[in-house]
């Protein structure tokens, strides 16, 4: 065999190396996609998701007299819900809607029942509408933070505490915060009971809160 041919074959085993790793590097890429989306999604607000971790209290400061005016403005929050299918659930708001004021925390429940004949467990998944929305309803407490394990025939009211940012803009007059309830298989239940029983939690106070 030539020198020729040798350095030809050494390029050519360069090339294939090269392009393998892009294949690999590209497709890794697209597989990212999909939780860098949901990421920037629950970071954003975009298409009205919503982070699935608690927001801390707000903290009012000496303002002006346009933005103690701001402050005493109040909003419309419309409650809505849904099952997915194959679960066995009743879930609904116990209102249907409610006026707040910016900055202060609200409370309100959703209801949900069991019919099945057997433990089931689900996993509310919140939006708001109008999507660029959701980055101002911030929720203090939320049964859609933990996965819910309902007995048979079980039913519960599931307490939820939010409050909307004092920077909402003026051209929002009404907030719809909906959740699909989801069913959890057994498998996502287990995984969840083991974490649960290493992480410690802490109940929260909610005697300074300020409820309507």
């Amino acid at each position: 065999m030539t020198d020729r041919q040798t350095d030809r074959q050494a390029r050519l085993r360069r090339h294939t190396t090269l392009l393998a790793v892009a294949a690999v590097g590209m497709f890794g890429f697209a597989f990212a996609l999909v939780p860098l989306y949901n990421i920037f999604c629950e970071i954003t607000g975009l298409n009205g998701k919503t982070s699935g971790e608690a927001a801390p209290m707000a903290v009012s400061a000496p303002a002006s007299q346009t933005a103690q005016d701001a402050v005493e403005r109040e909003v419309t929050i419309q409650f809505l819900s849904q099952v997915s299918r194959g679960m066995p659930w009743e879930f609904r708001p116990t209102e249907s809607r409610m006026r707040v004021r910016l900055g202060e925390v609200a409370e309100t429940q959703y209801y949900a029942r069991n019919f099945a004949n057997k433990l089931f467990t689900g996993q509310a998944v919140p939006s708001v509408t109008p999507g660029y929305a959701a980055r101002y309803l911030h929720k203090v407490e939320c049964f859609c933070f933990t996965q819910q394990h309902l007995e048979a025939s079980e039913e519960i009211d599931m307490p939820v505490y939010f409050y909307v940012g004092e920077d909402l803009p003026s051209d929002i007059g009404t907030l719809t915060l909906s959740y699909t309830m989801y069913p959890v298989s057994s498998a996502a239940r287990e995984t969840s009971g083991a974490a649960e029983q290493t992480t410690e939690t802490m109940p929260m106070d909610h005697s300074e809160h300020s409820v309507p």
